[in-house]
């Protein structure tokens, strides 16, 4: 143990203090991304302060680490709010200090903007340049069933019901379960994915391998859980890999860098000048709905929303398409009183 006072514990102390960031998250059953997001956030801000042992600094460093964010990295609203969420945690739950400042730290305000929507005629085009197959059944998941891309990756076979033709989102944003629409011209892709994944299972197996990491609370009391098929992703890594939380080898899912890169690849091949995210398919997918004419509130429960206020901003599309709303304006017989007001 180190007898330096805690505002001088050097960085190489650290690793103790995240390994306690690590498990307070994992015992607040925290995802594995905002795990590995809050732990980067905490060590950038230790860097950031020389070292400094989070114990020693308070408010005036915690906002001077949001203002670089800000001003120098130019990071995003959003990224700056998970950033101070992730020192949050650490003062009030890791290191459990009662600090009357911590509720004075201001959140950056989110603009609020319409989101990139393609039309019907790109998301075709956008589809047909994904050449890899695997990949381009999970770009056409993101669009068919409106599926965050972490959602479509960590798709489990059991997750997977061709008979009804529903897909069922385990633990999605803010650890909701929900249940999303298979579409038809994909119900024989996925057929044939599961075949492919069934053959790779048994292969696995044959080798005295086949386990797969599973999520926080799964099939209680069952030790045999991650060798079966049933949990088993849809999307599978090529290899194998170390889990870094329970030190075994086992294999993974896609890396969604993977899909990322094939979507805007694609977007820039299908001539498509606008900037295209794999959530990008998830928002046409929404709005499409909206044009469609389908309830709002229907929309929100394939989307997993919880309010349906977050919902309702697909309803810019009633605004274009085919359900565009009619101006008053336009409406009036006489357009010759526009002039004649103007004069």
């Amino acid at each position: 143990m180190s007898n330096n006072p805690p505002e001088l514990t050097s960085l190489a102390e650290s690793p103790r203090l995240l390994d306690r960031v690590r498990a307070h998250l994992r015992l607040g059953h925290y995802g594995r991304r905002t795990e590995t997001a809050y732990v980067s956030w905490i060590k950038r801000y230790i860097l950031f302060h020389d070292k400094r042992h989070p114990v020693g600094m308070g408010k005036t460093e915690v906002e001077a680490f949001l203002t670089h964010l800000a001003v120098v990295r130019e990071v995003s609203a959003s990224t700056q709010n998970q950033a101070l969420s992730a020192l949050l945690f650490l003062y009030k739950e890791v290191l459990a200090l009662d600090l009357p400042w911590l509720a004075d730290v201001t959140r950056a305000k989110k603009s609020s903007r319409l989101p990139v929507v393609l039309s019907r005629a790109e998301v075709q085009r956008l589809l047909a340049e994904v050449a890899d197959p695997e990949l381009a059944l999970i770009v056409g998941l993101l669009y068919g069933a409106g599926l965050r891309l972490g959602e479509a990756l960590e798709l489990r076979i059991k997750d997977i019901d061709l008979a009804r033709r529903e897909l069922r989102v385990r633990d999605g944003k803010g650890g909701k379960d929900r249940v999303t629409l298979i579409p038809v011209r994909l119900l024989e892709l996925l057929r044939a994915r599961l075949a492919c994944c069934r053959a790779l299972h048994d292969g696995e197996l044959a080798l005295g391998r086949g386990a797969v990491d599973l999520p926080d609370g799964a099939a209680p009391g069952r030790s045999n859980a991650a060798r079966t098929f049933a949990w088993q992703y849809a999307f599978p890594a090529a290899g194998l890999a170390l889990d870094p939380r329970t030190g075994s080898v086992s294999r993974g899912h896609v890396d969604d860098r993977r899909v990322q890169r094939a979507v805007k690849a694609a977007a820039a091949r299908a001539g498509i000048a606008k900037p295209v995210s794999p959530h990008t398919l998830r928002h046409s997918f929404a709005t499409h709905l909206v044009e469609a004419g389908y309830d709002i509130r229907t929309v929100q429960e394939l989307l997993g929303h919880s309010d349906v206020s977050t919902t309702m901003i697909y309803c810019h599309a009633l605004n274009s398409g085919e359900r565009t709303v009619l101006s008053p304006l336009d409406g009036l017989l006489d357009s010759r009183m526009i002039s004649r007001g103007s004069t």
